[in-house]
């Protein structure tokens, strides 16, 4: 799998994602934003995209902290996130951006079908990629996976073209079930596509290899391979128009 580092400027603050392909494949693939969690680009999550982008995808690991900027422990990404949450509009022109240079940057090494983008995010990344949805962007499928949720910026109807997916813990205390109440409301104010999975009994970050620390989070092996085949399937069929 080849990893390059894709460096950009959002106005004065310069970013750094990074491409991700399976470089034996010859055929052109859809691009997969992947939002991480609240620490960012990190080895570990540039193996989960790499795992996520397989031979199926041309992944897109993002950066909306900027270059250089990456948290060290939960209290410096707890406020980092909430940095972003507080000016919605700059992290929703952060995901934009990232949107449109993995396109670029794909397409440049002729090796994406930028006519099928999607999405899939986690833990605070969930809600980034939700976020890209709800500004009426170009993707296919917006996957959010222990996501946030929540909104102060809810979307209009018709406003969202991709189709969502929420998959979730139903003991999640960072968004319990009232969140998820809010949400369907959203969706079924603004007409989205939308589907949700909740996992029975589970907490937060299920899919995050080596976290025990109930009742808030812990993961769950047999929930997280569930998850990324219903992502992969509900991506799938977002590009094939049967949704």
């Amino acid at each position: 799998m080849a990893v390059e580092t894709i460096r950009y400027a959002v106005g004065s603050e310069s970013f750094a994602s990074e491409l991700i392909w399976d470089e034996r494949v010859s055929a052109k693939r859809p691009i997969l934003l992947v939002a991480p969690n609240w620490f960012g680009v990190t080895a570990e999550w540039t193996e989960r995209a790499r795992v996520l982008a397989g031979d199926r995808y041309v992944g897109f690991l993002v950066d909306v902290f900027g270059d250089g900027k990456r948290p060290q422990g939960r209290p410096e990404a707890a406020a980092m996130a909430n940095a972003q949450r507080a000016n919605l509009p700059e992290w929703r022109r952060r995901l934009i951006a990232a949107l449109e240079h993995g396109s670029e940057e794909g397409a440049r090494r002729g090796i994406a079908d930028t006519g099928k983008c999607a999405a899939i995010g986690f833990c605070f990344g969930g809600g980034g990629v939700f976020e890209l949805a709800r500004t009426g962007a170009a993707i296919a499928a917006a996957v959010s996976v222990h996501g946030d949720l929540t909104t102060s910026m809810p979307a209009a109807p018709k406003q969202i073209k991709a189709a969502m997916l929420a998959i979730h813990g139903a003991e999640d205390p960072i968004a319990p079930k009232s969140r998820r109440d809010a949400f369907e409301a959203e969706m079924q104010y603004s007409g989205a596509k939308w589907q949700m999975l909740v996992f029975g009994g589970l907490y937060h970050s299920f899919t995050d290899i080596g976290v025990n620390v109930p009742p808030e989070a812990q993961y769950n092996e047999s929930a997280a391979r569930r998850t990324y085949a219903a992502a992969h399937d509900f991506i799938a069929d977002a590009f094939a128009g049967r949704l």
